[in-house]
């Protein structure tokens, strides 16, 4: 990506690496006209493409250096969106998922984005909660954004494309793997203005993003539902930008606390503080 950046756009990076040929072997498909192809099949299909250089790039995702050089979305994309993530456990508790649906509804009362991975357990029950109050939601998925992963939530996927957003940094068809959930966790980092963690495990990837985002220098909540069941969740206690709740109450202060903060895109948000 950096080398992009520094080159000013890839064709010029193409140029400066790819030394010209006087004949081009027999079926040689030129790599600038199939990937011209390739954007132009995926712009009709539906698909936004967009890269680091254009203009509705996610503005917050340039602070990151996991940044991703290309992204794939299906619904509106803001440059400027203000967003919290809220993640956890795929195998959430009542508790749990009560306490992420409530959150949800408490973001979106502040006009705030919901950001989750479209997971199983608290991201759907953020993800639902969003929605169901009429407010904006974002699925940060590890999958290519042609794909439907999990399967349970084929139908969540499509609406939250139709009313919000739905976004993938992996070619359209590209399976999910280990390693493209970890990515998508340092992307929704990247997104959002912080990262909200409410009940998770030992080896959760929630707890992979907790720690990218204390790398980020973005603000991280814990739940108590975290912190009493987890050693990692409370190594983090002390860490700078690091915030433990108790309840709702807690966790809707600790936001208005960090949007009442001068700086960066908090600045545009401060006039939500006496919402």
């Amino acid at each position: 990506m950096t080398e992009v950046v520094a080159a000013g756009s890839a064709t010029e990076l193409w140029t400066q690496t790819q030394p010209a040929v006087l004949l081009e072997p027999p079926g040689h498909i030129d790599p600038v006209d199939q990937a011209e192809a390739d954007i132009s099949g995926w712009v009709e299909s539906g698909l936004t493409f967009v890269t680091v250089l254009d203009d509705r790039y996610p503005a917050r995702l340039l602070d990151i250096h996991e940044a991703p050089p290309v992204l794939f979305a299906r619904g509106e994309l803001r440059r400027d969106d203000l967003a919290v993530s809220v993640v956890g456990s795929r195998k959430a508790t009542e508790r749990g998922l009560e306490m992420a649906t409530t959150i949800a509804q408490e973001i979106v009362r502040l006009d705030i984005t919901v950001a989750a991975g479209l997971a199983l357990g608290i991201d759907t029950a953020a993800h639902r909660a969003a929605l169901n109050a009429n407010g904006r939601t974002v699925a940060v998925i590890g999958s290519g954004i042609n794909r439907y992963y999990p399967a349970e939530n084929r139908e969540l996927q499509e609406e939250i494309a139709d009313r919000g957003l739905v976004i993938s940094q992996f070619w359209p068809e590209a399976p999910p793997q280990k390693h493209t959930f970890l990515m998508r966790n340092a992307t929704m980092s990247g997104y959002g203005l912080a990262t909200i963690v409410v009940e998770a495990g030992e080896t959760s990837g929630s707890r992979a993003q907790a720690r990218m985002a204390v790398g980020h220098g973005r603000p991280v909540i814990l739940t108590d539902l975290v912190v009493d069941k987890n050693q990692w969740a409370r190594d983090l206690r002390g860490r700078p930008g690091v915030h433990i709740a108790t309840g709702l109450q807690e966790v809707v202060a600790i936001i208005k606390e960090l949007l009442s903060r001068p700086g960066d895109a908090l600045e545009a948000a401060r006039h939500l503080v006496s919402a």
